[in-house]
């Protein structure tokens, strides 16, 4: 019975410590997969989208949209974390390339970490 106690706590404490690891590696993946409702799924309610020109403050909805057409024109087959960080102002950021059939782009987005929740807050993706 004691045993079971300590794998049991080694347990929660897995589980307890996996849930602060962040959402960048579920958003690093779908960028790498070109999965725009997966990027989405991690926006906050507005989202400021800047796309190489197009660049506007969107609901979460019409940001996955203009990242689904982008997709659409640019198939993603990579996506590199270059750097990771968190700015002064507490937003985390992660910025990296990414490589598409029609040439590589600069991807940064950014995180806003509030009431216990993450969502990107701005992303932009810039011709390299």
């Amino acid at each position: 019975m004691k045993s079971f106690k300590k794998i049991f706590t080694f347990g929660l404490f897995i589980v307890a410590f996996s849930s602060f690891t962040g959402i960048n590696d579920d958003i690093n993946a779908a960028l790498k997969a070109g999965n725009a409702f997966k990027v989405s799924a991690h926006f906050d309610a507005k989202v400021d989208i800047t796309i190489l020109d197009d660049s506007d403050l969107l609901s979460k909805l019409e940001a996955e949209k203009m990242l689904y057409d982008f997709f659409y024109s640019h198939h993603p087959s990579d996506f590199k974390v270059l750097h990771h960080g968190e700015s002064k102002s507490g937003l985390e950021y992660t910025i990296g390339k990414l490589v598409t059939d029609n040439g590589t782009f600069r991807l940064s987005y950014y995180i806003n970490k509030s009431n216990n929740s993450e969502h990107i807050q701005q992303m932009i993706i810039d011709a390299e």
